[in-house]
């Protein structure tokens, strides 16, 4: 065995070794759907929680139809979500902890909510105004 096979092997192995801890650790999809009437992708864990997720949250799948959505393929014993007619895939454990895409994506998503203007965010606003505006920062300010 030559030393490039040595490398790949250890390698596997400790994919393999890592994918087994994961399977472990959980949580795994137990089932996973897209629900029309919502439209949300619905997953069911093997412990019992159950993720109602937006697409629009997901990175990549902002701008997917029904259609696309219609058929999901659990993979690796729950730890995988393929989305065929998408070619896109979703690791289960990562989705449960609210992991939904790159940190970029998910501070424009933030972004977005903050630039946002809503009737209930102008009332809050004006709220806001009558009780004086933004508190005056406590940090002792430094001798000059």
């Amino acid at each position: 065995m030559d030393q490039v096979d040595k490398i790949l092997e250890h390698d596997w192995d400790a994919a393999n070794q890592r994918g087994q801890e994961a399977l472990v650790a959980g949580p795994l999809a137990a089932s996973a759907h897209y629900d029309k009437p919502t439209g949300k992708i619905v997953i069911e864990l093997n412990n019992g929680i159950g993720l109602h997720i937006p697409p629009a949250l997901i990175q990549g799948m902002e701008s997917a139809t029904p259609a696309d959505m219609a058929e999901i393929v659990i993979e690796g014993h729950g730890i995988g979500l393929h989305f065929p007619r998408l070619d896109a895939d979703l690791y289960v454990p990562a989705l449960a902890r609210g992991v939904l895409g790159t940190s970029a994506w998910m501070h424009s998503l933030g972004r977005k909510g903050g630039i946002s203007k809503s009737p209930a965010k102008a009332e809050a606003a004006r709220r806001n105004g009558r009780l004086g505006g933004r508190p005056p920062s406590t940090e002792k300010k430094a001798a000059s």
